[in-house]
């Protein structure tokens, strides 16, 4: 049997270690990082497809439905259930085969222990053990009965007398019998039917079992023909894996140099982003800086201007309010009003004073030739160029990883080739077309033995027809003959024919009882206890308990199965586990629990979990240092904006005239102030010129102020832009510069540890992929190579055939049988009783009715001999029946 031990060798190959990737698991250290940088989670692996296992279709369906005779096994059950109530006796059993694992001795049976168990064993027998008592006594009463009944009626006793006593209820009686005796009948003809339909139902699932034979020897076929092809694409589907690793590997630039560079852009890009800024800040101050310069010149030339428009507008109403006509009492108080009004028209805000920017638009123009975007983006390239960086240092790396990858398909294909897989299912496959020849060629065997059972049932249950035939017979002969004129000596042919039948049906259940009901009893105690004993706990899985109870069969053995299949007993498998793995359809080597016949874990080791792969990644050595985020040019800049004498502005005077306006009165409010008081004065040339002069001071608002009050708006936004620009200056580019210096020592001197911590992150992502696979290869054994259905298709099979096909019918021919044999007792009351009624007696009653003095009497006469039918005269009738009465009592007296 070496190929059985290959092919649990086979079997083993792919297996998964869980326990090595545990300790992997408890081995890895939870690192926490020191300093204020928390670490970054290794990004998720991307799951592979490695297919669908080729499946194995099995043609078994380990199901039985009984159909209509289904019924009668349940009442049997139900029956059987009656005799005996009681739950399994594992624990009784198991006793029992642990105590007397060496051999049943008589004197060991005299100890405390084996007597109770043999008391236990007889209370769980107790329903058994009375009906095989009541059938033994009723094997053995029968003929004793019997003979005596027959000797008793040899001498005219217990019925024998050939007399019949005349009796007024004679017709219901007869009635009574009958009708009992054809009920009776009825039941035991049910019976036989039962019986027969057991005893058919029998050979027709014999051939049945022709089917569940080719079905699961089929299956095992299938069974050794996928294996190989199935473990074929398990390693196959290493391939899957290797190529996803081969990609990641030739794509090492993107994958951990990205993974670098996404680690460190953290510190990377936010510093860079602020030098950004600050380039874009030295345009906005510049622009700033030239609407400061040009918005003052507007206003110091335009100011000017206001002033001596001002000026003219104010003189002239002083002019035209000197008019006579003011003089008058009525408007010479509008003109005092508005000539009160006139020092209003004058300019507020001095611009001269304010200091101009030049020197810093300078400065800042100065600075603006250096182009610090420019510089910055060049740090930003240099930063990304992280990736490109990385797969030229790795080049070497990633060459000897993929040798190792391809040493390692090597191995798995090599370890797969090491056993002789086809050689092995080949004789596999040969033991099981030999087996199913071998139990091919018992078919004819079979059959010729299952007609002779058939024959000799049938013949059984003809005895049973055979007193049913006479009894059938008996009543219709006796029906059909009987006469209520004829008197019992004087009864028709056919009807004492009738009860002639009836007596020998009487005779040969007497003959027949017995043994039918000591062949009912042996099926009752044989078949009975091994429905109980076998099936029931069969159908339940308690008889895989009481198998598996550690240390059975010997106290140092633990488990028997595991002890038989592989000669160590302390393996934890169980027949019933293995039951429920194949009847789930799992796998062989989950079910056997064949990794511990082989440990794979040490070629895993060697191959799939390679330490030197991961030595290889550890080593890896990679050199940030020609990155520059930013060059001396740019630092310079940096420190000359800050030095660029912006902070020196006077910033609160420029707010402070800004915010003054342009005049010290709204000129249209003025206007039209002038026009509402013109309009109180009386119509005139006075009236006329002061709204001419409304009219000159909104024409001076719109040529003159409205544009110096635009400009004012430009310098108030320039200042404020530059005043929040200037704010804190120095210390800000400071901060920029410290930033940008810390980063490059980040990347110059501590960047290995970024390298080792995202290096093992992509390293884990390699070795993922690989876990992926053989994860796969442990749930395909578990589940889907090897899958064991067959196995627990054939125990159930021999559990169809040998209790549902085979028990059931034989405990439901016993039923049947033992029904008759029990409705066979009244049959032989009611034939013996319902047979005086039809034979033809020796001698009769005869009455006759007797006159005296007008009144009548009856006499009774019995008459010896056969008589014919004669007619006396009253007188000499009386004499005779005197005479006969006289010596009757005559001969009692003596």
């Amino acid at each position: 049997m070496l190929w059985t031990r290959w092919l649990v060798l086979l079997l083993c190959w792919g297996a998964t270690s869980t326990e090595q990737q545990a300790e992997q698991r408890a081995r890895a250290p939870a690192v926490v990082r020191q300093d204020s940088r928390r670490q970054r989670s290794p990004p998720p692996v991307e799951p592979l497809d490695f297919g669908f296992v080729p499946a194995a279709v099995y043609d078994t369906h380990a199901y039985h439905e009984p159909g209509p005779v289904g019924i009668l096994f349940n009442i049997v059950h139900a029956f059987l259930y009656a005799v005996q109530p009681n739950s399994f006796p594992k624990d009784l059993i198991v006793k029992v085969i642990q105590q007397n694992m060496g051999g049943i001795k008589i004197e060991e049976w005299r100890k405390p222990d084996n007597v109770v168990l043999l008391l236990q064993w007889i209370y769980y027998e107790s329903g058994f053990l009375i009906c095989g008592t009541i059938g033994i006594l009723f094997v053995v009463l029968t003929p004793i009965i019997g003979v005596c009944f027959c000797v008793c009626r040899c001498c005219d006793n217990c019925g024998g007398e050939m007399h019949q006593r005349q009796r007024k209820n004679a017709d219901c009686q007869r009635g009574f019998y009958t009708a009992s005796l054809v009920c009776t009948s009825i039941f035991i003809i049910v019976g036989v039917l039962i019986a027969y339909a057991a005893n058919h139902n029998v050979t027709i699932k014999i051939k049945n079992t022709r089917r569940f034979i080719n079905t699961n020897m089929r299956d095992l076929r299938t069974f050794a023909n996928n294996t190989p092809a199935q473990i074929e694409y398990l390693t196959a589907q290493y391939a899957t894996a290797k190529h996803k690793v081969l990609s990641d590997l030739d794509n090492i630039g993107p994958l951990l140099g990205g993974r670098i560079h996404s680690q460190l852009e953290k510190e990377v890009v936010p510093s860079l982003d602020t030098a950004l800024r600050m380039a874009g800040a030295m345009r906005e101050t510049k622009e700033a800086l030239e609407n400061v310069s040009s918005s003052l010149e507007v206003l110091q030339e335009e100011t000017g201007k206001l002033g001596a428009s001002l000026s003219g507008e104010r003189a002239s109403l002083t002019n035209t309010l000197s008019d006579p006509a003011c003089t008058n009492g009525a408007v010479s108080h509008t003109c005092n009003t508005i000539r009160s009004t006139l020092s209003q028209l004058g300019i507020n805000a001095d611009y001269s004073k304010l200091a101009d920017v030049n020197h810093a638009l300078a400065n800042i123009n100065v600075i603006l030739k250096t182009d610090l975007s420019n510089i910055v983006q060049k740090g930003y390239s240099s930063f990304n160029d992280t990736p490109k960086l990385v797969k030229e240092q790795t080049k070497n790396i990633v060459t000897g990883v993929k040798s190792m990858l391809d040493k390692i398909g090597a191995e798995i294909n090599g370890f797969a080739k090491m056993f002789p897989v086809e050689a092995s299912l080949a004789n596999f496959t040969i033991f099981l077309n030999e087996g199913q020849k071998n139990i091919e060629s018992y078919y004819p065997q079979i059959d010729q033995m299952d007609f002779y059972r058939w024959i000799g049932c049938v013949a059984v249950l003809c005895m049973v027809v055979l007193v049913v035939a006479f009894n059938i017979l008996g009543l219709m002969c006796g029906s059909c003959g009987y006469d209520k004129q004829a008197t019992p000596t004087t009864r028709g042919c056919l009807s004492n024919t009738g009860g002639n039948l009836l007596m020998a049906g009487v005779g040969f259940t007497f003959i027949f009882a017995w043994a039918l009901m000591g062949m009912v009893t042996t099926l009752f105690v044989v078949s009975g206890n091994v429905e109980k004993l076998i099936c029931e706990p069969l159908a339940n899985r308690q008889l895989f308990k009481i198998i598996d109870t550690p240390n059975l069969v010997h106290p140092d053995k633990k488990n028997f199965l595991p002890g038989m299949l592989f000669q160590n007993p302390n393996i934890d498998l169980t027949l019933g586990s293995m039951y429920r793995d194949c009847y789930d359809n799992n796998g062989l080597y989950h079910a056997l629990q064949l990794e511990t016949m082989f440990n794979i874990n040490s070629f895993l080791n060697r191959t799939v979990y390679n330490k030197d792969l991961a030595t290889v990644f550890e080593s890896v050595k990679i050199d940030l240092g020609d990155i520059t985020l930013l060059e001396q040019a740019g630092r310079d800049n940096l420190l000359n904006f800050a030095n660029s004498g912006i902070g020196q502005i006077d910033y609160d005077a420029y707010l402070a005239e800004v915010n003054k306006g342009v005049t010290q009165v709204d000129l249209l409010s003025f206007s039209t102030n002038l026009e509402a008081q013109a309009d109180q004065l009386p119509r005139g040339a006075l009236e006329n010129a002061l709204k001419g002069h409304a009219s000159s001071i909104r024409q001076i608002h719109r040529e003159q102020v409205v544009p110096m009050e635009q400009a004012m708006s430009t310098m108030s936004q320039s200042i404020k832009q530059l005043k929040r620009t200037s704010n804190d200056l120095p210390v800000k580019v400071t901060n920029i510069l410290s930033a940008i210096d810390a980063v490059e020592y980040l990347i110059t001197h501590n960047a290995s540890h970024v390298v080792k911590q995202e290096t093992k992150g992509y390293t884990e992502s390699l070795v993922g992929y690989f876990k992926q696979y053989t994860a796969w290869v442990k749930k395909s054994l578990t589940t889907e190579v090897a899958q064991c259905k067959p196995i627990s298709n054939i125990v159930d099979s021999m559990e169809i055939v040998g209790c549902s096909f085979i028990v059931d019918s034989v405990n439901t021919f016993w039923f049947g049988l033992g029904g008759c044999c029990i409705l066979l007792i009244p049959s032989i009351i009611f034939s013996v009783k319902l047979a005086k009624y039809y034979r033809r007696m020796d001698t009769e009653d005869v009455f006759e009715d007797l006159g005296n003095t007008g009144n009548h009497g009856e006499q009774m006469c019995e008459i010896h001999g056969d008589l014919a039918v004669l007619r006396y005269d009253r007188s000499l009738c009386f004499l005779a029946c005197r005479r006969v009465n006289w010596w009757r009592d005559h001969f009692q007296t003596v």
